[in-house]
């Protein structure tokens, strides 16, 4: 499978970025990404709360995605091009 070019990635809405850029993070675990993303979500300190202890990587991740649903739906303001271009450099790789 190859990677999708920039341009094609850019091409996606920044909801289609994500459904991708999680489902990607989260067949491998990667607990790393959900944190970058959620320090620059509005509220991210609704974030702190999720135990990010190396036993529970499985559950961390299920309540990471539990609190981006959260989120859904809600205006990203100004954060929304920081996450898109995350999201885009997480595929990208």
């Amino acid at each position: 499978m190859t990677t999708p070019s920039f341009a094609e990635l850019d091409a996606l809405s920044t909801d289609a970025l994500r459904e991708q850029a999680f489902a990607k993070a989260r067949e491998k675990r990667d607990v790393a990404f959900f944190w970058s993303v959620f320090k620059h979500l509005p509220d991210a300190a609704d974030a702190a709360s999720l135990d990010g202890a190396p036993h529970s990587i499985g559950p961390t991740v299920d309540e990471a995605v539990a609190l981006w649903r959260e989120f859904e739906g809600h205006d990203l303001g100004e954060q929304e091009p920081l996450l898109r271009a995350a999201f885009i450099d997480y595929l990208s790789r």
